[in-house]
């Protein structure tokens, strides 16, 4: 990659101003304007290992969780399927070479938080990598269930949750189908830490996603 000039990094800095401008600017749907039909609500990696404990858990992420529980219960209103990501890793996974220890099975870190566990009607399926896409059983279910329209949530914004929806996007579009990828703002949350300004790592995620043909809306009333 060639070096970034002063006047690039001007640019990117008036870049970045204006993504957020657009950002604070979305407007809400509301939920009755989605056909429970061929939908699916989707939660990614609302687990304590991000969220309550743990070398990767944020507070920063504690606030996405009471939004969470609400659409869940939208959702399960008109029999919308939810499924959950749940990161889960063994003790010598290869993922550990990026990232610190987290999420070991077994340990309270891979479990759903208490409030997501209390409302029920998920789908659990564990991950074993940032990319919970490739994970056989929601691709088996992608294959049998014939929904097109998701609703996804969760962390890391510019992670976890770029990553399944990149390749959920790509897997209807390189079978020429269309799709509908809905971001509710208030229920995805990324995390704060040396090298990694949650702000901007988030207005990053929202230009890529957007550019993927991801849909961003402040939230679904």
């Amino acid at each position: 990659m060639v070096k970034i000039s002063n006047e690039a990094a001007e640019n990117a800095k008036k870049a970045a101003g204006e993504l957020a401008e657009e950002i604070n600017s979305l407007g809400s749907i509301s939920f009755s304007e989605i056909p429970a039909e061929g939908t699916a609500m989707v939660i990614v990696d609302a687990v304590n290992g991000f969220i309550r404990e743990g070398a990767m858990s944020s507070p920063r992420i504690e606030s996405i969780i009471p939004n969470i529980v609400s659409l869940m219960k939208k959702c399960k209103e008109k029999n919308i399927p939810i499924a959950a990501f749940a990161d889960c890793h063994g003790e010598s996974c290869a993922e550990f070479e990026s990232f610190p220890p987290h999420c070991v099975k077994g340990t309270s870190e891979s479990e759903i938080v208490d409030e997501i566990k209390a409302e029920g009607g998920y789908k659990l399926i564990e991950k074993n990598s940032t990319n919970g896409f490739h994970e056989q059983v929601f691709r088996d279910c992608l294959e049998a269930n014939g929904k097109s329209r998701f609703i996804v949530t969760g962390d890391c914004t510019d992670i976890c949750v770029l990553q399944f929806c990149l390749s959920l996007k790509t897997w209807f579009t390189q079978k020429n189908l269309r799709s509908e990828i809905i971001i509710p703002l208030n229920c995805v949350e990324t995390y704060d830490a040396p090298y990694h300004e949650a702000g901007f790592m988030s207005l990053a995620a929202y230009k890529i996603l957007k550019d993927s043909g991801i849909k961003f809306v402040s939230e679904i009333l």
